[in-house]
């Protein structure tokens, strides 16, 4: 019997998507619930999987884009993997006589006689596994190729490893100097490699086409500077307290829940208990009305190898520390294994970006619309602070707050960044609920 393996229907929006790539070869031998390939779409980036074991007879290339329920492959379940047959032994092996298992040794390092080595790939086989672009760079700098150390998949080589090579060479050279006469030994015999710098003409670029997450990152992010009056406020806040808290309980947070204790959890506390005081920035603008969310769900910005993505955690003001915490690892484990769905990213009324993950000290995050506010999470960095007249080191990060200013005034923006402040600075209250 044969599977059809059709391309699935992600959501009523999602039109077409591309083929990213296929994890097993026309052929192959598949087993149930083994992953297949990754499709793509301009939301989100899925992994599917067999439904049934059988052998692979693929019908759509990876890199193409394809129609959603367009059959991209065939599983074959009555096919039967074919396994090559034992090769005969040579006759002086057949005669000679067995070892019985219970007088087996350790076995030592066996030795290839030379008439009987492993002869090299030979030439041929290995340019095949280099772009041509590569084979050219190396042949027009008299590149030893067994020399570049290759990051491309299966370590195979690519342009920039040559590149990194030669400017890796070129500053070796330049800091070394030439040997002084006395030292100087005879050359050997090696192909040079030219260091000058290549000729405008000469230079190489590259073209690859967006990607649906990126296209559709890119539209966003080109909409919401259009289409709303956006504008930015910041303050900082002092993590002392919130950082021994921390710290404190962290062991036995993780003993009792499963799940390590973070700063998102505190934020997303703090950001529900102060967006019921200011609901517009909990709300958002549908036409010429302002449209009130009565309940929190709360966008956590993550970033994947594709993109951004902003998984939803609904109802947030209804979930423990532990309950948010283990929210966020589900969503980053989805993201991992390309399982993210696109109703895992629908219906968020309020976003939190930490780009403090990544070393940023300070940035104005851009709204993720129709939501009117985004909350930007940035680097906890020691710094001099004045505290009772007294000048203390201490661990302060910066906040920022990007609002739509057609339905949030700044006198509200600024002050919800002061609650945000004064709850994180007192931990206490949100665990009290004070």
């Amino acid at each position: 019997m044969e599977i059809e393996i059709k391309i699935p229907n992600v959501g009523e929006s999602v039109q077409e998507a591309v083929l990213v790539e296929w994890y097993k070869k026309d052929g192959d031998t598949i087993q149930k619930d083994a992953p297949l390939f990754v499709v793509e779409t301009d939301k989100v980036t899925l992994e599917i999987v067999a439904e049934a074991s059988g052998v692979l007879k693929i019908r759509v290339s990876q890199g193409e884009t394809v129609a959603i329920g367009t059959v991209v492959g065939i599983i074959d379940t009555e096919a039967a993997p074919a396994y090559p047959s034992k090769p005969a032994l040579p006759k002086e092996e057949e005669e000679m006589p067995r070892v019985p298992p219970e007088v087996i040794e350790a076995p030592t390092p066996a030795v290839v006689s030379p008439e009987k080595a492993p002869l090299e790939p030979p030439p041929s086989e290995i340019r095949q596994i280099i772009p041509p672009s590569v084979r050219r760079l190396v042949a027009e700098k008299n590149i030893d190729i067994t020399a570049v150390t290759g990051t491309g998949p299966g370590n195979r080589i690519t342009k920039g490893d040559v590149l990194l090579y030669l400017e890796q060479a070129q500053t070796a050279v330049q800091v070394r100097g030439p040997a002084p006469p006395e030292t100087r030994e005879t050359p050997v015999s090696k192909p040079e490699i030219s260091l000058e710098p290549v000729s405008p003409e000469r230079q190489d670029i590259s073209r690859k086409p967006m990607s649906p997450i990126r296209q559709r990152i890119a539209s966003r992010l080109v909409e919401a500077k259009q289409n709303t009056a956006m504008l930015t406020t910041f303050n900082e806040i002092d993590m002392t307290r919130t950082m021994n808290i921390r710290t404190q309980f962290k062991e036995t947070f993780r003993e009792k829940y499963g799940v390590s204790l973070g700063f998102m959890s505190f934020f997303i506390k703090a950001c529900v208990e102060t967006l019921e005081e200011f609901p517009e920035i909990n709300a958002f603008i549908d036409g010429k009305e302002i449209v009130y969310h009565h309940y929190h769900h709360i966008g956590v910005a993550i970033s994947a190898d594709r993109g951004l993505v902003v998984p939803v955690i609904r109802n947030a003001e209804g979930l423990s520390f532990a309950q948010l915490e283990q929210a966020i690892v589900d969503y980053v484990d989805k993201i991992k294994n390309n399982r993210l769905e696109l109703a895992d990213l629908e219906g968020g009324t309020f976003t939190i970006s930490n780009g403090g993950v990544f070393g940023s000290l300070l940035s104005t995050p851009i709204l993720n619309i129709p939501q009117s506010g985004i909350l930007g999470m940035h680097k906890i960095e020691k710094r001099p602070v004045v505290v009772d007249n007294e000048i203390k080191i201490r661990p302060m990060m910066y906040v920022a707050l990007t609002y739509d200013h057609r339905i949030v005034d700044g006198r509200e923006a600024v002050t919800f960044l002061v609650r945000i402040k004064e709850i994180i600075e007192n931990p206490e209250r949100i665990m009290m609920e004070i």
